[in-house]
């Protein structure tokens, strides 16, 4: 028998239909929980100081008074970097996408998405990979190989980190790479972290922003 492990979410957006909107989403989703929300940055984080180990995901959206959904990130990520942030905003400006990066949000969803690709994100963010709305992906693409500085970066690494690097890029899970390129987790565990060491990356979107930095699709 599988036993379903619930993840607790916390809501943080200063309009209160959006919230009601957002949890009338997971009516029928039983993997995730809604065990608080808040109507701007500041109240979120106090809820997570309060009780750090009471929420796995933060949804936020960007603008909120007090503290914006950026900022918000950014402490959590320090302070908690277990707790995963999925970003929500109508905005898909260079400047708003590249601050969420650089806060290390773990997805960037705008609010026009449907259903079907909100959940999609929340699976992905939860199974430990990232989530970015395709209409950005050129963004940041773009904005990283105009700052790039070194053609050859890539060279530091094999053939097959190489390969697990192509498909955390494409926020494949740790599983996923496994069965595609035939390996262990285990295997492909260890290739993550000798990138990360490799790169002088420290999380897997320093990862995402140094692949895109330097040419890789």
């Amino acid at each position: 028998m599988t036993i379903e492990i619930n993840t607790h979410i916390l809501l943080a957006d200063d309009h209160q239909l959006v919230i009601d909107g957002l949890k009338s989403m997971f009516q029928n989703e039983t993997r995730y929980v809604i065990s608080g929300e808040a109507n701007n940055g500041q109240e979120a984080l106090s809820l997570i100081q309060s009780d750090p180990e009471k929420f796995q995901l933060v949804i936020t959206d960007v603008s909120m008074s007090h503290m914006t959904g950026i900022e918000l990130c950014r402490h959590i990520k320090q302070q908690y970097p277990e707790i995963k942030v999925l970003v929500l905003s109508m905005y898909s400006g260079v400047s708003v996408v590249k601050e969420a990066l650089s806060a290390e949000a773990d997805g960037y969803l705008l609010k026009s998405a449907g259903k079907d690709e909100f959940i999609q994100a929340l699976h992905r963010i939860t199974d430990g990979g990232t989530y970015f709305a395709q209409d950005i992906i050129p963004i940041i693409y773009n904005q990283y190989q105009r700052e790039k500085a070194h053609q050859d970066a890539l060279s530091i690494l094999t053939t097959r980190e190489r390969e697990v690097l192509s498909l955390i890029v494409k926020e494949h899970t740790s599983e996923e790479i496994a069965r595609k390129l035939f390996l262990s987790k285990k295997t492909v565990d260890n290739h993550r972290q000798n990138i990360l060491a490799k790169t002088g990356c420290k999380t897997t979107i320093g990862l995402v922003k140094f692949a895109i930095r330097n040419g890789m699709e």
